[in-house]
């Protein structure tokens, strides 16, 4: 019985953690995507995607830059550090991998879409490589 609550709690730590790091996953892969589309990642640009406000994006970087993931300064656009080019970059390839998989098994796109956002955050790696394997049958 207690083997089974330390599983528990051991499911609840890694769901927490994943909420945790959610926001600084979705803002590297956001800017990263910005950088490619535009040149350039503002901060109003940010919070036009993310619906939220400005003040809140600017509390983000702030935590951000504190985590070596960006490099900001005012009235400057926003750049991701080498730190937040390896996050962006492995937030894009795991949010494709969940989007394909349901897209493969018979998901609508748009649902597919909004659920990949928040599927991909909580996936295992080793979920992600079954999933990858199913996609490429």
């Amino acid at each position: 019985m207690n083997n089974e609550i330390e599983i528990n709690a051991n499911r609840f730590a890694q769901v927490r953690n994943a909420r945790n790091t959610e926001t600084a996953e979705d803002y590297t892969e956001m800017i990263a995507d910005l950088i490619k589309q535009t040149g350039e990642a503002r901060a109003v640009d940010l919070a036009k995607h993310f619906g939220v406000t400005s003040p809140t994006v600017n509390s983000t970087i702030r935590r951000l830059v504190k985590e070596e993931l960006v490099e900001s300064k005012p009235y400057r656009s926003i750049f991701l550090t080498e730190k937040g080019k390896l996050l962006a970059d492995y937030c894009k390839n795991r949010h494709q991998i969940v989007f394909n998989f349901l897209i493969k098994i018979g998901v609508n796109i748009d649902i597919a879409k909004n659920d990949a956002e928040g599927l991909e955050h909580h996936v295992s790696t080793e979920t992600l490589k079954v999933f990858e394997k199913y996609i490429n049958k």
